[in-house]
């Protein structure tokens, strides 16, 4: 008995099917990096797998790899262990062998939630560079900001900010999706709750790089969150590099130069102050304050 050739599909199936193909490999990226960051747990994937096909359809071992300090060779002795096939779906998962996927990567006691951490500053003292070194070298999430104001040549959506139309952030208001926002420089900036509070919960120290009328909104919310000032080591200094922004008119850098004056009187409602002479210095006393 022979088979039957498979269906001919015509060029706009094709290309609609690899779009959807393009799409779900996309989207399990994107989880894969929450995932490793610690924004995503497994309990949240698997939930996210009752609803979203490209993810139920992503192989078990590939989730277990992405997750922080597992790896390859440990992902597959954990599957062999739960008995858990190396090739086996999400969706192909019994109740039991989820239930068993899940109690390995919950602990046994209630995670100690992690710290929240609030870096502001005057426009031009450094804080993306902290932000960055931070991310680089510690096990801190980054919170990444939403904002109305266009990308620049070099930015990323999803990487440098989420960037958002001025409907989408009204829209995101209401939803009550932020943590604070505020407008800054003719533009509003935001930090996504969800990502925020998933990350403390999963017991991740987490800092919100954001502007000071934003400060004060999260420490009014969140009374425990520590509020870090970075000071630049001079005022000169500060001036200097704010003139040397090639992305700003000369208008912009007078008004920025003039609300950073404003913003260094702010110094004194925050919790710590310190002075950029080092971005390592900054970071380790970052990571300092998340352990005390």
């Amino acid at each position: 008995m022979h088979m039957g050739l498979p269906p001919q599909l015509s060029d706009e199936q094709r290309q609609a099917a690899l779009a959807k193909a393009a799409a779900s490999r996309k989207r399990r990226a994107e989880v894969r990096f929450k995932i490793k960051n610690g924004e995503f747990s497994m309990d949240t994937v698997l939930e996210i797998a009752k609803s979203e096909d490209a993810i139920a359809k992503m192989r078990v071992l590939e989730l277990v790899e992405s997750i922080a300090g597992v790896g390859k060779i440990r992902a597959k002795s954990i599957l062999e262990r739960l008995e858990i096939s190396l090739t086996r779906r999400i969706q192909g998962l019994g109740r039991h062998q989820l239930q068993a996927l899940e109690a390995e990567f919950t602990p046994l006691t209630a995670t100690q939630p992690g710290k929240l951490v609030v870096l502001s500053g005057p426009g031009g003292v450094g804080k993306s560079t902290v932000a960055k070194a931070l991310k680089n070298s510690s096990p801190f999430f980054v919170s990444i900001s939403a904002t109305t104001r266009a990308p620049r040549f070099n930015e990323t959506d999803g990487v440098d900010y989420h960037f958002l139309s001025n409907e989408e952030f009204d829209d995101a208001i209401a939803a009550n999706e932020f943590l604070e926002w505020a407008e800054f420089a003719g533009n509003r900036y935001g930090t996504p709750r969800k990502a925020v509070e998933e990350s403390l919960r999963n017991g991740k120290s987490v800092l919100l790089e954001i502007e000071i009328d934003g400060a004060k909104q999260v420490k009014a919310k969140v009374p425990d969150a520590i509020l870090v000032f970075l000071e630049p080591p001079t005022w000169e200094e500060l001036v200097s590099r704010l003139e040397g922004r090639g992305t700003d008119s000369p208008e912009r850098r007078a008004a920025r130069l003039a609300l950073a004056q404003e913003e260094m009187a702010a110094a004194s409602f925050f919790d710590k102050v310190l002075i950029n002479e080092q971005v390592d210095g900054v970071v380790a006393s970052l990571i300092e304050f998340a352990s005390a």
